[in-house]
């Protein structure tokens, strides 16, 4: 039997949470034994196995490990994972994102671990501090990749990005797209007409929805500038936001200033659990994030078939061709935005042979069966490299 822990700081509503539940429960019983190591969400952030009423068996959670640095409480976070590393003796230690790859890769190779991979869902190194900080975690992370085995990224771009700050050796660095059940997505045309009817939208209003965390690196300002400058022209579209976090307050009084009409075509929706019913009734998913891993919403949104319009940023392009499978535009680019979905609005034909399009590519690349055949792979080889029976 295998042993496999897997860390990851925080279990928040998102992408990294969906990966590693799914390779949690996904990976092979018989050959392999799987325990889960996760910190304490933000207030504001929601728990992704709350949210969806999922339980893990093996799940570990050490309050301490969340995603802030935080000085002597990291120490004792390491302290508790090195103790639960010693426990369990892994034949492998996979972490996720920034704070676990850290204080697991730190664990990992106090105790003596075999195989220790980490999984890049997107970068902080870019967008998210200031430059001198930036800095500071890049040379973090090329320490890191010293004393891992194998260096994983969710997307080419992603894993180029890298490499060009000096992270890791190409040789040394795969490529593993995220994987999803997606199945329940492709059905969401049964659920069309629900969210109208929760809103009170009428059938011919165009709806245009954005479903990220509500953190600044999402760039919703961006979101609602496009927005105006649409309802300006079209007073009957209808504007979603899913999702939570800190900046709520803050965007509900920006859009709060753009007067009342504006306002009531403005539904935020907080965290949902029924996406399908979500996507299906949106004529157009937007994504105006500064920068971006593999955009979730994006693969939900194209495997119910619909149209995107998101920024060239990050692992975006590697998901939507601009054209065939949805629109890109520049970042922070408002009206460039605004005129995407315009065109996309008023063209159903190209926008319904867009969602075609985009559902089988997301289809064929982001199944939850393929990353856990990806990942299984990996962990052979790897493995076998170690002469790890």
């Amino acid at each position: 039997m295998i042993r496999v822990l897997r860390v990851i700081a925080r279990m928040n509503v998102g992408g990294p949470a969906i990966h590693a539940t799914l390779l949690s429960s996904g990976l092979d019983p018989t050959r392999y034994e799987t325990t889960l190591v996760t910190g304490a969400e933000g207030e504001d952030e929601g728990n992704h196995l709350d949210l969806h009423g999922r339980a893990l068996p093996n799940l570990i959670t050490i309050p301490d490990l969340g995603r802030e640095i935080r000085g002597v409480q990291d120490v004792r976070s390491l302290a508790s994972l090195l103790g639960v590393v010693r426990r369990f003796r892994p034949h492998i230690v996979h972490t996720h994102a920034a704070k676990a790859g850290t204080i697991g890769r730190v664990a990992a190779r106090l105790a003596g671990v075999p195989v220790v991979i980490h999984t890049f869902h997107g970068h902080v190194l870019r967008g998210y501090f200031s430059p001198r900080k930036e800095q500071v975690f890049r040379a973090i992370e090329r320490g890191l990749a010293r004393i891992s085995d194998e260096l994983v990224a969710v997307s080419p771009r992603v894993r180029q990005e890298l490499l060009e700050m000096r992270i890791g050796r190409p040789e040394a660095f795969s490529v593993v797209p995220l994987g999803f059940d997606l199945a329940p997505f492709t059905e969401a045309a049964t659920h069309r007409g629900a969210l109208r009817a929760e809103l009170g939208v009428s059938t011919g209003a165009p709806m245009v929805g954005i479903v990220a965390r509500l953190v600044p690196i999402k760039a919703h300002e961006v979101f609602l500038a496009a927005a105006r400058q649409l309802h300006a022209t079209r007073p009957d579209m209808h504007f979603v936001i899913v999702g939570d976090g800190e900046r709520r307050a803050e965007l509900a009084q920006l859009v709060s200033a753009g007067g009342e009409t504006f306002s009531a075509a403005v539904h935020f929706l907080g965290w949902r659990a029924d996406l399908p019913r979500i996507y299906a009734d949106l004529d157009v998913v937007a994504l105006t994030s500064r920068n971006e891993g593999s955009p979730v919403a994006l693969i939900e949104a194209m495997a119910a078939g619909r149209p995107v319009v998101a920024t060239r940023v990050g692992g975006v392009p590697d998901v939507v061709e601009h054209g065939r499978r949805g629109r890109l535009v520049e970042m922070d680019d408002a009206a460039g935005l605004a005129e995407q979905v315009l065109q996309v609005i008023g063209a159903p034909d190209d926008a319904a042979a867009m969602g075609r399009e985009g559902r089988r590519h997301v289809l064929e690349t982001y199944g939850s069966a393929r990353l856990i055949d990806d990942i299984d792979h990996l962990y052979g080889r790897l493995l076998a490299r170690k002469a790890v029976a």
